[in-house]
Order: C-alpha cells, then structure tokens, then sequence
C-alpha cells in the first residue's frame, strides 16, 4: 500500500507539473500589444495572409509554426533638401523642407508595413520615405509656377498632401506634417517678383500724387481764369489783355493735356502687350510641363512593367528547379511519371514564354502611345504659340486706335479753344491756322524750284531791247511759272497785309505781272555742270 500511495503521489505530482509547464507556455505565447506599437505575427497565420497586424490587445503566438515582431509607432522627422527642381516655367528652385512620417494604423495600410518595413531600422526606413518623397516632390512642383508655390502655400501643401500621402501609404507609412521652410531659385526670380511688388507700389503712389498735384493745379488754373474774367468784365479798358491771357492759358492746357493722353495711351498699351506676351508664354510653359508630365508618368508604368517582367521570370524559372529536383528525386520510382512531368515542364515554359511576348507587346504599344503624346503635344504648343501671337497683334492694334483716338479728340479739344478764343468765329480762325500753315506752303514753292535737277542751261542772248536782256527775262518768265504767295493766299480766302506785296497790273502788253513779296523770293536751283563729251 505505501508504494500504491508513494506511485500515485508521483504520478499527481507529475500530472501537476506537466499542467504548470503547458500553462507557462500558454502564458509565455500570448502576446500583449502596447500603444506605441504594432505587433506582426507572421507565418500561418490563415485567410491567405502573409501576416496579421494587431495595434492594442493580444493574441496567442502557437509554437513553431508562427512568430512575431513589432513595429514602432514613433514619428520620424525626414530632412528633405530638395534643390534644382523644375517649376511650371522651367525655373529650378530650391524647396527644403521636413517631413515628419510614421508606420500607420489604418487596418490596410498596416499590412504594407508588415510586409515591406518589417525587420527594418529607422534610417532605412527613412531612406525609403525619403526616395519617394522626394520623386512625388519635384512631380507636385513641376504643375505649379514660382507665384503659385510663394504666394499660395495652402494650395501647395494640399498637392503635396495629396501626392505624397498616396505614395507612402503604398510602403506602410503615414504623412503626419510637412514643413516647407524659404523657397530660393538660383536666377533670382523670387527675389524680383518682391522687388517688382514694390515698384509697383511705389509707381502707384507717386502717379496718384501726381494727379492730385494735377487736380489741384487744374482747379487753380480754372479758379485764376475766372477772377481774371470777373476783372475783365468790370476792366474794359484792359479787356483785350485779359482775353489774350485767357487765350494763352487755354492753349498751353490743351497742349499739355493733349501730351498726358498720348502718354497714357502709349502706357497702356505697352503694358497690354507685356500682358499679351507673358500670358502666351505661360501657356508655353504649361502645355510643356504637362507633356513632361505625361513622358515621366509613362516612362515609370514602362520601368514598373518591365521590373514586374523581371520578377515573374525569376518566379517561373526558380518553379522550373524545383520541378526539375522534384523529377530527379522520382525518377528512379516513376521513370513514366517523370517524363509526363518533363512535358509538362516543356508546355508551361513555352506558355510563359508566350506571356512574355504578349507583354512586350504590350511595352510596344506603351511606347506608342507616348510617342503619340509628344506629337499631340507638339502640335497643341503650336497652335497656342500661333493664338497668343495673335492675341498680342490684335491688342496692339486695338492700343494703336486708342491712342490715335485720344490724339483726334486732343487736337479736336485744341480746334475748339481756338475758335472759342476768336469770339466763335470759324473763319477768323481757320485763317489763323492757316497763317500757321502759309510757311509751309511756301517752302513747298520755294522746293519746286531748288529740287530741279539742271544739268547744263545755254541762252542766246541778242542785246537788250528795251525791256532788259534775254537772260533777264528768261529767269523772270521761269521765276513767274509758280503762283504768288498773293494768289494762295486769295485763293484760301486770307488778305495778306499791304506790306507783304500785291499783285500789279501791267498795262503795255495786257498780261498781269505779278510782284513777289520778299518773304517768297525763291531761290534758284544750283545748276550742277554738264558732263563735256
């Protein structure tokens, strides 16, 4: 009975320390998550899945044919110092900036990291976050322009957001903050635009004083015109002084007047035209980066297809080894089986080899498409090109009319005051303009004379007669061919005064000799010497 009892105690005994051990190691499998962490088990883990992700809780680890690890949580700052990177008008800027990552806890997003982050340290996983971070960086700048990136930071941080999140999530990670620090260009454009900002508000305040100065100086002129009418109505004897100052300060306003319009004109169409073409080179710009765009994103698919080409073939030829081992290891069981195994091994290569071709294909076909992007996108610079060199023709035209416009309505503004000036009378001053123009006229009479091209003149002369010599009167009769300055004078309906000359009636041959004035003594050609032989 004491051995009974002393085997059973053993066995009790040995009963409890095998359920102590299979509780220990129940206890020891189960493994708990902390906040800061994700826990990965991986190996058999069901569903077809390569790992589960548990973020908070536990789960139970079975032996051997499963196993864990964890995933840190924590943020990681990434300094990225992009420089040299192509803006929408081909500008390279400098962008530094930190972006600050970290693995995600979204549910699908937690087995990207799993299956591509896991058993990683921090700096290679930065290096990956900073690899993509900086392709999706230079892709977000290449669509916008230097005043979008400087002016509109919110836009820009939301294409950023946008483009970068999407392309970490692909790896397990999550954007959490970016920070764009000072954005810099190596030609100094950034800098110009705050310069030309300035300019430009100085430019603006010094012509709003210049027109308040202009203001006040036109309601003084008026303000004096008007006290010296007032004295001119109560004068009369010094009336005729008053409306000659009048006079004179109406012209010299009309004049200046006339010279700010044109100016102004001139200004405003300059500065459309710089609109005009600053317009048409954005447009340039745009439809060259969204060419580039489209060639970069066609290159990558290209590059993706033919690394995804480059796995399966490594898949299908590591499956052919195997195969082949599997074959050799049966071959001296099942000879028969073996070969069907061969043939079959035959068929699936020449399958695969199929499959390759078609992807080719299939890399052909891309390639066409993009050659027919480039080409679609030639023809579109083209014809944007071509619109804004018209656009820019037709506003200066139109800038041409408005100026030649304000310039009629000046001179129109001018005629008025001139007539006013005269008492109302169209006819007293069309005279005077027309003395204004009586110069002109006769230069112009004097020119018909002095451009005769005479080579060579050869006069007879026969002695006098009487009336003077041949040569005399040759010159008289050539210098009596053009109209006095009398008769176009008569003819626009102006009486020159009596000290200018009239015209004398000649009474021995019936003929009319007309007098010349001294003011329009032509003057006589230099005959140029005849060539002897």
């Amino acid at each position: 009975m004491g051995d009974i009892s002393l085997l059973m105690l053993g066995v009790i005994g040995i009963s409890v320390l095998a359920v102590l051990i299979v509780v220990a190691i129940i206890v020891n499998q189960y493994k708990r998550c902390p906040s800061n962490r994700i826990l990965v088990i991986y190996g058999k883990v069901g569903g077809g899945r390569s790992a589960k992700c548990i973020h908070g809780g536990g789960a139970f680890v079975i032996p051997v044919i499963q196993d864990y690890q964890f995933l840190s949580l924590q943020p990681m700052p990434i300094e990225i110092n992009l420089t040299g990177a192509l803006s929408k008008q081909n500008i390279r800027v400098n962008v530094p900036s930190t972006f600050t990552v970290a693995i995600s806890t979204d549910p699908n997003v937690m087995v990207n990291a799993a299956e591509r982050l896991l058993g990683l340290d921090e700096r290679q996983i930065k290096e990956q976050a900073q690899d993509i971070i900086l392709g999706q960086l230079r892709l977000v700048i290449a669509t916008l322009t230097i005043e979008e990136i400087n002016r509109d930071r919110e836009v820009f941080l939301k294409y950023i957001n946008t483009n970068v999140a999407s392309e970490l999530h692909k790896v397990g990670l999550q954007l959490i903050n970016v920070n764009i620090k000072d954005i810099t260009d190596a030609s100094g454009y950034i800098e110009a635009i705050g310069k030309k900002s300035a300019a430009e508000a100085i430019n603006k305040a010094r012509v709003e004083v210049a027109e308040q100065e202009r203001f006040g100086a036109v309601g003084e002129a008026k303000a004096v015109r008007e006290r010296t009418v007032q004295v001119a109505l109560e004068t009369t004897e010094t009336e005729k002084g008053q409306k000659e100052a009048e006079r004179t300060v109406r012209i010299a306003t009309a004049q200046l007047e006339a010279e700010a319009a044109i100016s102004e004109a001139q200004t405003s169409r300059k500065k459309t035209i710089d609109i005009a073409a600053e317009r048409a080179e954005a447009e340039v710009g745009l439809k060259r980066a969204e060419a580039q765009q489209r060639i970069s994103i066609a290159e990558l698919e290209a590059e993706t297809a033919a690394k995804e080409n480059n796995s399966r073939a490594a898949v299908i030829e590591s499956n052919a080894m195997l195969s082949e081992r599997q074959a050799a290891a049966q071959q001296r069981a099942e000879v028969a089986k073996a070969n069907a195994e061969r043939e079959i091994l035959i068929a699936q290569r020449q399958r695969e080899t199929a499959l390759l071709e078609k992807e080719e294909l299939v890399r052909q076909e891309i390639e066409k498409l993009k050659r027919q992007v480039d080409a679609d996108a030639e023809a579109e610079r083209i014809r944007r090109v071509a619109q804004g060199e018209a656009d820019a023709l037709l506003l200066k035209y139109k800038a041409d009319a408005d100026g030649m416009k304000q310039l009629l309505l000046a001179k129109a503004e001018g005629y008025h005051n001139i007539i006013r000036a005269c008492g109302n009378d169209p006819d007293t001053a069309a005279k005077l303009i027309l003395l204004e123009k009586l110069e002109a006229v006769v230069e112009k009479q004097v020119e018909a004379i002095a451009n005769l091209k005479i080579d060579k003149i050869t006069v007879w002369d026969g002695g006098g007669n009487g009336e003077g010599s041949s040569t005399s009167q040759f010159i008289r009769n050539f210098v009596s061919a053009l109209p006095p300055l009398q008769e176009i004078a008569r003819q626009a309906g102006i009486e020159l005064p009596a000290y200018l000359g009239s015209l004398a009636e000649s009474g021995t041959n019936g003929k009319t000799d007309k007098a010349l004035p001294r003011s329009a003594t032509p003057v006589a050609a230099k005959p140029t010497p005849a060539k002897e032989g």
